[in-house]
């Protein structure tokens, strides 16, 4: 008797995403099993789900982690794709992930992921906290564990990483560049709450160092000038995380003062 295809179950985690959680769901046929973690939810984002007949987890989490942790949980296949609601995978790329852990010899795998500013493909320049080329979001279940920070989150693995895949996940990052700083905005506000609670808010002059060098490898190293106005603006953003985040976190203006 020939050995049974492993099973694979696609995780959605997703805050009022009703504007987007549809085309990312009706994208996910080819699994097995699908959950969506509803995550203080307000909107329709419920109903979408349940029309794709997902397994439901409701809750209210503070954190990224605990609340991707949960999601991991409640998922009972051989093998999970994790996604979010701003992504697509492609029928290449589902052909692709269904033949990798058809004979699968390592763990987890890594997707290449092509990034939409608006409709404008933009290949060049992400990385260091803005933006990510590649996604660890195939994994054998029980093998990938969260951390507690509140901007990306480290991840803990067991098992071996096996070779990127070859097609790639569509992400539509954000709508245009007011998109890009207000996600800035909320990015460095959340590292600013980590820095803070770690007691390790570190200097001006480091945070400054780190703004240089990052810029430096986001717009050159990474080729982000190829990319036009918005690689320069990825690249300043790049730049302008950890400068904004230590500022914040050292100013410290949340609560009023007597």
């Amino acid at each position: 008797m020939p050995n049974a295809q492993p099973s694979l179950t696609a995780l959605v985690v997703v805050h009022n995403e009703e504007a987007r959680l549809e085309a990312c769901l009706s994208r996910l046929a080819f699994a097995d099993e699908l959950v969506v973690v509803l995550d203080k939810c307000t909107d329709g984002s419920r109903a979408i789900a349940e029309r794709f007949q997902a397994k439901l987890v409701e809750g209210s989490w503070e954190l990224e982690g605990p609340r991707r942790n949960t999601g991991l949980a409640a998922c009972h296949s051989d093998w999970v794709l994790e996604v979010d609601a701003d992504e697509h995978v492609t029928p290449a790329l589902a052909d692709e992930i269904r033949a990798t852990i058809a004979s699968a010899a390592y763990d987890w795998y890594v997707l290449p992921v092509d990034n939409y500013i608006g409709q404008r493909l933009v290949r060049h320049g992400w990385g260091s906290s803005f933006g990510k080329a590649g996604s660890p979001s195939l994994f054998r279940r029980g093998i990938k564990t969260w951390g507690s920070q509140r901007v990306h989150p480290a991840l803990e693995w067991q098992g071996r990483k096996g070779p990127n895949l070859k097609n790639p996940l569509v992400h539509w990052v954000d709508a245009d560049v007011s998109d890009m700083i207000q996600r800035l905005n909320r990015y460095t506000s959340a590292r600013a709450l980590d820095l803070r609670e770690s007691g390790k808010i570190g200097s001006l002059a480091n945070a400054l160092r780190s703004g240089v060098s990052r810029f430096l490898r986001v717009y050159f190293r990474r080729k982000g000038y190829r990319e036009g106005r918005l690689g320069l603006v990825i690249a300043l953003c790049t730049a302008l995380y950890p400068i904004l985040s230590h500022i914040k976190a050292a100013e410290d203006l949340s609560s009023p003062k007597d």
